[in-house]
């Protein structure tokens, strides 16, 4: 079964299962709530009855005006054919108050154990009262609160409890319709709203499938709950799917590019000193300049598996940041210089000690300082510097007046494969690993890398923050 019926299912089922469970309890608790009421119509017009009585016997010095007392309580003692007779005459209003002829028996009985009244007549005045049923209130004689007599009141449960049922049936027949409808609205709220869960899931999975067969598709967003969200997710999910696609593709028209180049110098020294004419010394020094290229590659993409796998280990130590920054420096010159490039250092007295892994860093360091060197025209000038943050960071920054970076590309420089058209378009080199790999060298030493440029031309500065509350 779908999705889409398992969920109208569960709903309509839920739905039903409420309805008949208020149904029942609701007709089994009326009906239980209607015995108890039927005992207290007993109860109570015989307190009330024998308290009218009370005050007529008291009033009149006997029984006198007992039928006076019932008549104005409704129980006035007429035979019950004479009763509905008058009734039919009398309209409507005398009906109503007159009811009480049709379910309640009156029997008065006094002190002596004889009856005085029957407002059915089925006992006669004077005669031994048999055992009566129904509510028993004593009569008191008010002047001096004697007894004088009792008051039995019986209900006729048979006729009350014929009315219960026929108002039970009523209830029930109004509450099974009301039932009905309420399973119908629910079928139909439980149409729309599988509905309206599953339209996504469908679409999620039919663009899911797309994007297997190599489509790029987009998820409509028409709401902001969860299914919404998912759609968003989603659509972010085939954004980086994309980008990945074209950095992959990116990846392997560099590697590719970046392999092929030193593998085409090496076969040609080979075979110029095969044919003898390249000396060994110097095919032999293309050819270890052309393996130590291929062997850079080959570093960068291992550092990336490290990086990928969170396997990169630290050797943490105190180390003195103007010593491995004179020592990057040094490095750097001679290819600084073989470019024509200037690289100037730029240090405060007070730089302290941080604890750090010296490898890794140099390595971040020197990729940025190469990518400056790279990307500087002839002429041009690259400045290191560093300073104290705040008292809290070490701030090192490497600046160049070189090529710049568009503000369109600033935000991807850090991807993997990312390499910018600016420096394909003046031949720099390498795979797009480098920066990549430096912002994970810093992030595992807990620092930041940030990176700016005021266009194409105007140069770039890679700006690196470390805290300088670490500890070896």
């Amino acid at each position: 079964m779908s999705l889409r019926w398992r969920i109208m299912a569960s709903t309509v089922f839920v739905v039903v299962l409420t309805v008949l469970t208020s149904v029942a309890v609701g007709y089994y608790a009326t009906q239980s709530r209607l015995g108890v009421f039927v005992d207290e119509i007993g109860s109570e017009e015989a307190v009330q009855l024998a308290r009218d009585l009370s005050r007529e016997y008291t009033a009149s010095g006997g029984w006198e005006t007992v039928d006076k007392a019932l008549s104005e309580a409704g129980y006035d003692g007429t035979p019950q054919r004479e009763q509905s007779r008058e009734r039919s005459e009398e309209g409507e209003e005398e009906h109503s108050e007159s009811s009480h002829q049709d379910r309640v028996r009156v029997v008065i009985v006094g002190a002596d154990g004889r009856v005085v009244k029957d407002n059915l007549s089925e006992l006669l005045p004077g005669a031994i009262a048999p055992n009566l049923d129904g509510h028993r209130e004593t009569i008191l004689d008010l002047s001096s609160n004697r007894p004088v007599g009792h008051v039995y009141v019986d209900v006729n449960r048979d006729l009350l409890s014929s009315e219960s049922h026929g108002f039970l049936s009523t209830l029930l027949y109004i509450t099974a319709i009301g039932g009905t409808l309420t399973v119908a609205v629910a079928i139909l709220l439980a149409l729309w709203l599988s509905r309206r869960i599953t339209a996504p899931v469908t679409a999620l999975t039919e663009a899911t499938q797309a994007i297997a067969q190599g489509d790029a598709t987009r998820l409509p967003v028409t709401s902001e709950d969860e299914l919404g969200r998912m759609s968003e997710a989603f659509n972010r999910m085939t954004s980086a799917l994309e980008t990945q696609r074209e950095l992959r593709r990116r990846l392997i028209n560099d590697v590719s590019h970046e392999l092929n180049t030193p593998l085409s110098v090496i076969k040609l020294e080979a075979k110029g000193l095969h044919d003898g004419l390249q000396t060994p010394e110097s095919a032999s020094d293309h050819i270890i300049q052309e393996v130590d290229r291929l062997s850079g590659i080959v570093t960068d993409l291992d550092w990336l598996a490290e990086t990928d796998h969170g396997g990169m280990r630290l050797t943490r130590e105190s180390v003195s940041i103007r010593d491995l920054l004179t020592a990057e420096a040094e490095r750097w010159q001679p290819q600084a210089q073989a470019r024509q490039v200037g690289l100037s250092l730029e240090l405060p007295g007070d730089l302290p000690d941080v604890v750090l892994d010296r490898m890794r860093m140099s390595q971040a360091l020197g990729n940025v300082i190469s990518n400056a060197i790279n990307c500087t025209e002839p002429g041009g000038s690259i400045v290191i510097r560093a300073g104290l943050d705040g008292g809290e960071a070490l701030s090192v920054s490497v600046t160049d007046d070189g090529i710049g970076i568009d503000a369109a590309d600033l935000p991807h420089v850090f991807e993997r494969f990312y390499r910018t058209d600016q420096a394909r378009s003046h031949g720099v080199g390498g795979t797009g690993l480098g920066l990549a790999i430096v912002r994970a060298i810093v992030e595992a030493h807990g620092g930041t890398i940030a990176i700016a440029s005021d266009g194409l031309g105007q140069g770039v500065t890679v700006a690196i923050r470390l805290p300088l509350s670490v500890r070896a």
